[in-house]
């Protein structure tokens, strides 16, 4: 609907671009830390690790525009709940953009150590999460509440290959104990992987507040505890 004063509807379409600019760079960041962990690329892993500077600075710009919007407007309701969810959205995307630079950071080593084939298990999570986060920015985009429900349910899939890769990591290191080093690399990555999983979701259940005007619900579907989540960067 749209407002008697055009700017702030121009206020609001602002915002929804930001959002979409970070997201974009998110995807873009998580898409070459795990091509930098396939392909041992070095460089490449260097690479979203100084872009994820940019993330940062794209928050703050964000928070400090909703801020001012919220200041000068006095929004309510619905423009309330868009404004609010946005922030914690954009805190959300700088956050797995950091797991991303972690997963690079991760990548770094493994380029110089000989293959392990469990790159292949990460990978596929890798694919995973994803393409679940591009998901829930088009759910974002386009307000829709049946896919951020949808991401929503479907938490648990990435929080199963989690658990199985690790269960492979450790059969792995137990083999051989020379490759407890690279095993602990991997499973740092897949971590990563799991907790960018459950921002996904939390971007989903944002989604639903713009649109509902109520939480999601506390008891989404999680896999089983692998008794590991100790694991902390």
């Amino acid at each position: 609907m749209a407002h008697i004063v055009a700017s702030f509807d121009e206020d609001l379409v602002q915002v929804q671009a930001r959002i979409s600019e970070m997201g974009g760079l998110c995807e873009e960041l998580l898409s070459k830390a795990l091509q930098s962990v396939q392909e041992r690329d070095p460089v490449l892993a260097r690479q979203v690790i100084d872009r994820d500077r940019a993330l940062d600075a794209m928050e703050m710009a964000l928070e400090e525009s909703v801020v001012k919007i919220i200041a000068l407007r006095q929004p309510v309701a619905a423009d309330l709940r868009v404004l609010i969810a946005a922030m914690k959205i954009a805190s959300t995307l700088e956050r797995i953009g950091d797991l991303a630079k972690n997963i690079s950071k991760r990548a770094i080593p493994l380029s110089s150590a000989r293959p392990a084939r469990l790159t292949t298990s990460i990978a596929r999570m890798g694919k995973t999460t994803l393409a679940q986060l591009s998901d829930v920015l088009n759910a974002h985009a386009s307000r829709d509440v049946d896919l951020a429900v949808q991401i929503w349910n479907q938490d648990f899939e990435i929080d199963e290959m989690y658990n199985a890769i690790f269960r492979e990591v450790v059969t792995y290191m137990v083999e051989d104990s020379r490759l407890i080093g690279i095993g602990a690399q991997l499973m740092f990555i897949a971590k990563n992987l799991e907790r960018i999983g459950d921002h996904t979701t939390h971007i989903s259940e944002m989604v639903y507040y713009i649109v509902k005007g109520e939480p999601l619900g506390d008891d989404r579907p999680k896999g089983e505890p692998t008794g590991v989540d100790f694991i902390h960067e």
